[in-house]
């Protein structure tokens, strides 16, 4: 298993749908939540794109020598840049970083959003264009002189000079809940990612991807991007999923979900229908809350509970196949430190061993009577009951 955190680049605060507890995304802060992820042991942060954030490809380039082994998951978006200039943006910050980058692809769910940025199609022109669009960067990334001609995009000879770290390319991650989003991830992407639905509902769609994919003679890796509320007790993490909505009202509600029906992302569809615009039933299957997605477009839900809880709720998922878990918490650099130590000792995690680990003697809390080292509790010692 894997973890990704999230570099909140659109905002971050103690509270959603106010200015209350806010925090400025200034680069002191996102380096800090950067460095957070690379000392703790996350395997690297996802990057959000559009136009309510900050760029993610300068963000990740300003922070990358920040850092020394987290990866940086950033958005390429089919049709807003071409596939040339994608490939080398890419190969550049891959050799850069020494092998550090993700692709994330991005096809965009609202035609408003995408007329502002001068892409002016519908849901299956803008997916049959990423198909276009993935078919020329592969061949570009890879190293091969790529001349194509389609009905979108036409290319004579594109070449790379300079080509990237890992190879063939760096790997292709894509979310996509349509049936021509899931036919172009089995066809292209090494990564299907999937926003946290109800496990049965995961479950249905790695079953169709894995069969699309294997139509296309290729396997497919699974990922699950999540919020997570994780306290030591249940009640606990309950009052802080109640404490993060808190400010929350109708209006603010209504403003939101106007915004997000307007989008024809079948993804945010699926997110919508968990909660209907209603605080009345927000845990939609055990442990799963959808009340962030009351404000809040893509990733909407968050699992909710004490360690040993969340922990098994992450591991159904892994049974279906899940392997990657990008998550994040509010404000997120303390929950980077609260998950790291409350849901790490508990999981099975691919964590790349540093120097400080090997070879730092260091106390974990403040040393008792300036002589004596505290004591660590057992996971039995600190597991509470699923309630």
């Amino acid at each position: 298993m894997q973890l990704l955190w999230f570099i909140p680049t659109h905002g971050d605060g103690r509270y959603l749908g106010t200015a209350t507890g806010g925090r400025a995304v200034e680069f002191a802060y996102l380096r800090q939540i950067a460095q957070a992820v690379d000392h703790l042991g996350y395997s690297g942060a996802l990057l959000p794109t559009g136009r309510s954030c900050e760029d993610a490809w300068i963000v990740a380039s300003t922070l990358v020598t920040h850092t020394q082994q987290m990866r940086f998951l950033v958005a390429i978006r089919p049709g807003l840049v071409s596939p040339g200039v994608a490939a080398r943006m890419a190969a550049t910050f891959d050799r850069l970083s020494a092998g550090r980058l993700l692709i994330n692809v991005v096809t965009g769910g609202d035609p408003i959003e995408l007329a502002g940025d001068g892409l002016h199609l519908s849901h299956d022109e803008r997916y049959q264009l990423t198909d276009e669009f993935l078919t020329v960067w592969r061949q570009i990334a890879s190293g091969q002189v790529a001349s194509f001609k389609g009905n979108y995009i036409d290319i004579q000879e594109g070449k790379l000079l300079f080509p990237p770290v890992q190879q063939p390319y760096p790997p292709l991650w894509f979310g996509g809940s349509s049936p021509i989003a899931q036919q172009i991830a089995a066809k292209h992407v090494d990564v299907y990612l999937t926003w946290g639905e109800p496990p049965e509902q995961v479950a249905e769609k790695i079953t169709a991807v894995r069969r699309l994919a294997e139509a296309e003679g290729r396997k497919l890796r699974f990922g699950i991007r999540l919020h997570v509320i994780v306290r030591e007790t249940a009640s606990a993490a309950w009052e802080a999923a109640n404490q993060l909505i808190r400010y929350v009202d109708e209006t603010a509600i209504a403003k939101a979900q106007t915004a997000y029906a307007r989008m024809d992302s079948e993804g945010q569809r699926r997110m919508s229908q968990l909660h209907l615009g209603s605080r009345d039933a927000l845990e939609i299957s055990p442990n799963l809350w959808a009340g962030v997605g009351l404000v809040r477009g893509g990733a909407g839900t968050a699992l909710v509970g004490d360690p040993d809880t969340v922990a098994a709720r992450m591991l159904e998922y892994s049974k279906l196949g899940i392997e990657t878990f990008i998550l994040s918490g509010y404000p997120h650099l303390e929950e980077a430190y609260r998950v790291a130590e409350l849901l790490f000792p508990r999981l099975p995690l691919q964590r790349p061993s540093t120097a400080n680990q090997q070879l730092v003697l260091s106390p974990f809390g403040e040393i008792v009577a300036n002589d004596n080292f505290p004591e660590q509790q057992t996971r039995t010692q600190t597991a509470t009951t699923v309630d």
